[in-house]
């Protein structure tokens, strides 16, 4: 959360703004309901050719969000990894395929 005027913003650990300017209580329930689970979840990357790749993330820290290919767990291809500024870019985004 960041403090907003007479209220608090959440932000997620990625650095995305869920609320506008909300009171504490409201805040503490959108960050619980938010919870972190998201951070498992596949992502899509737009990369340089324009195309969209699926990617997971796999280290966040204030200072950066590090993404590879998603190779479905494969242990015999080589990892493709990205990083990416932080707060996330708008070129990441929760994976839309099926």
């Amino acid at each position: 959360m960041r403090p907003d005027s007479d209220g608090f913003v959440v932000v997620d650990l990625l650095g995305r703004s869920l609320t506008g300017s909300v009171e504490w209580l409201a805040a503490e329930e959108t960050l619980e309901s938010a919870g972190i689970g998201y951070l498992a979840d596949p992502f899509e990357l737009l990369i340089d050719d324009g195309s969209w790749l699926r990617v997971r993330i796999t280290e966040l820290s204030p200072d950066a969000i590090r993404v590879k290919k998603d190779d479905g767990g494969a242990i015999d291809v080589p990892m493709v990894e990205y990083l990416l500024p932080f707060p996330v870019p708008d070129r990441l985004r929760p994976f839309a395929g099926a």
